[in-house]
């Protein structure tokens, strides 16, 4: 049976809301990917999407970033970033890109030096100012200067699976993005590397709104401020993605308001 939509907000006015995200629906053709997905982002904290596969997780954090082929894709609603509405047709996409910074789950570095790496975006966007300042800047904020200060003109391919996705966070926000979405992106390192992943993610967040996608629930918890558990609907047969519950980390862990979100909690779904 459908559930009616949550539109309870985690914020409760305690910070400013960066992203208001209210989907009615998001179809890839005629096929819906996504319904009632009514969220507020709140600044400078981790907001984490969690839920089995195919519930619309990534989906959602690709439509914040206008990811998707708009000639194949359609979103009803609207999501508002700083009140304007990025799905406006006056919206230039590679505009909300330079405010709104993506990490994907694969580390991903271009085939360039670890400075260029860096450089990259801040070229793209036509930056005037100190570069070799602003790449230290980020790769210290990504916590890799030191582990790369001597090889700065090495291939960032040359690094370790931890590094590269260092590397990769360092070239998101060197163009000081206001939002930083992380998809996935300790699902391919080990816990070593995981771990200093969550410590920098942790230690972010004091410059950045950042929302990640995880099917790790132990990390969800340990890093997050807000939890979206999203789950998987059918409607014939049709499947798609729901946002079921959203509110403040440890609220919705230890008192959970839908039998789903207690099924996968207690690991009979996920």
């Amino acid at each position: 049976m459908t559930q009616p939509a949550p539109r309870a907000h985690a914020n409760r006015g305690k910070k400013p809301t960066v992203i208001d995200i209210k989907i009615d629906r998001f179809l890839y053709g005629s096929s819906v990917a996504l319904k009632d997905v009514h969220l507020e982002i709140p600044e400078k904290q981790i907001t984490a999407f969690i839920g089995p596969s195919g519930c619309g997780k990534s989906t959602t954090l690709r439509c914040i970033n206008r990811m998707h082929s708009e000639k194949r894709t359609r979103l009803e609603g609207k999501i508002l970033f700083d009140r304007q509405n990025l799905y406006d047709r006056h919206t230039d996409p590679r505009r909300v890109r330079m405010h709104i910074g993506m990490v994907f789950q694969q580390p991903n570095p271009f085939q360039f030096s670890v400075f260029d790496n860096v450089a990259y975006g801040l070229r793209l966007a036509g930056f005037r100012g100190n570069i070799q300042e602003r790449v230290e800047t980020a790769l210290r904020q990504a916590a890799l200067w030191d582990e790369v200060k001597d090889r700065l003109q090495n291939s960032g391919m040359s690094l370790s699976g931890g590094q590269k996705q260092r590397l990769c966070i360092a070239r998101a926000i060197a163009v000081e993005p206001q939002v930083l979405l992380m998809d996935e992106p300790c699902s391919a390192l080990d816990p070593l590397s995981t771990s200093k992943i969550e410590e920098l993610t942790l230690q972010l967040k004091d410059r950045y709104t950042i929302v990640i996608v995880t099917h790790n629930l132990g990390q969800a918890t340990r890093i997050s401020d807000h939890l979206a558990y999203f789950y998987v609907e059918r409607d014939g047969k049709s499947r798609f993605g729901r946002l079921h519950e959203y509110g403040p980390t440890a609220e919705t862990v230890e008192q959970p308001k839908t039998e789903s979100l207690r099924s996968y909690l207690t690991g009979k779904i996920g």
